[in-house]
């Protein structure tokens, strides 16, 4: 999944797609025969298990997961006694590579993250890495691969580094274009505007 189509932002009522100019901005209700003036399109007509799912399909779409992928992080994350969910849910969402790669700044979204990383063009302590799903660790070096750096991908990079600032669980050098996980994701750090504690409990059901 490297794009979100704004369809999708309308009919959750909420930007996944990371783009500036999101759809939503201009139609902020659901497409089609459920959009503006559909019952189905008013506050509080979902039932219980509909906002479960519709908080579950946003952190999908959000990080551009599939189904089997999220219900895995469920799992990882719900597998140890004494462990809190969410934060654990949120840690692992957050260290993957592609994250990581957004939230360092080196791509405007998660989907072009995506794809900087499929492609070869980032590197983790110096070794090129391809995974988007690639778990990163405290102390990891992430990077551009010198031999990609010259592409037109990047060609504003330092542009938009500068009016850039990375969470500070990430040590940014927007001079070398590197960062370093200097730290564990603060789940108060991270504002995604969704629930993720109900989207843990669709799987409870």
């Amino acid at each position: 999944m490297t794009r979100v189509s704004c369809k999708v932002c309308r009919r959750l009522g909420f930007s996944v797609c990371g783009r500036v100019k999101c759809a939503l901005q201009r139609k902020p209700y659901a497409p089609g025969v459920h959009g503006k003036g559909s019952k189905r399109s008013r506050p509080g007509s979902l039932s219980e298990y509909g906002q479960q799912l519709k908080e579950k399909q946003k952190i999908k779409f959000l990080y551009g997961l599939r189904e089997r992928q999220f219900k895995n992080i469920v799992k990882t994350a719900t597998a140890k006694k004494g462990t809190e969910n969410t934060r654990k849910i949120m840690e692992l969402l957050e260290g993957r590579l592609d994250n990581v790669v957004y939230r360092l700044g080196f791509a405007p979204t998660r989907a072009g993250a995506r794809q900087l990383v499929g492609h070869g063009h980032i590197h983790v302590n110096g070794h090129r890495v391809s995974i988007p799903s690639y778990e990163v660790r405290v102390g990891d070096r992430v990077t551009i691969r010198p031999q990609s750096a010259v592409r037109s991908v990047f060609s504003n990079l330092d542009e938009r580094l500068k009016k850039y600032e990375a969470p500070a669980w990430l040590a940014l050098d927007k001079d070398k274009k590197e960062g370093v996980v200097s730290s564990r994701p603060n789940v108060s750090d991270v504002e995604l505007g969704v629930n993720v504690s109900t989207a843990v409990e669709f799987y409870s059901r």
